[in-house]
C-alpha cells in the first residue's frame, strides 16, 4: 500500500511517500501507526504521540479503528485548523 506522509510528519520521517507491505496482523491504522513506530528512529519520533497524527485512508479520514485491508493509499498528517 502506499503511504503519504505530510507537514511535520513527512519532515520527521525524510520522506514524502514510500510503499510498503504491513505484516498481516497489522489490521487498522492504529496498529499501522505502532507498527511504523517500530522501523526505526525517525518513525519512532513522527509517531511519538499517535493520539495528535491523523489519517485518511484512500482521501478518507479514518479513525485509529479503521481497518486498512483493501486501502489504496493511507495519508498521514498533523491535526489541522482553519477559518
Amino acid at each position: 500500500m502506499k503511504l503519504v506522509y505530510f507537514a511535520w510528519v513527512r519532515e520527521r520521517i525524510g520522506r514524502a511517500e514510500e510503499t510498503l507491505t504491513p505484516p498481516p496482523e497489522v489490521a487498522t491504522v492504529g496498529d499501522l501507526v505502532a507498527w511504523l513506530a517500530g522501523r526505526g528512529e525517525a518513525y519512532a519520533y513522527a509517531f511519538e504521540n499517535p493520539g495528535i497524527v491523523r489519517a485518511a485512508i484512500d482521501r478518507v479520514h479514518a479513525k485509529a479503528d479503521t481497518p486498512i485491508a483493501g486501502a489504496g493509499e493511507i495519508a498521514f498528517f498533523p491535526p489541522m485548523t482553519g477559518g
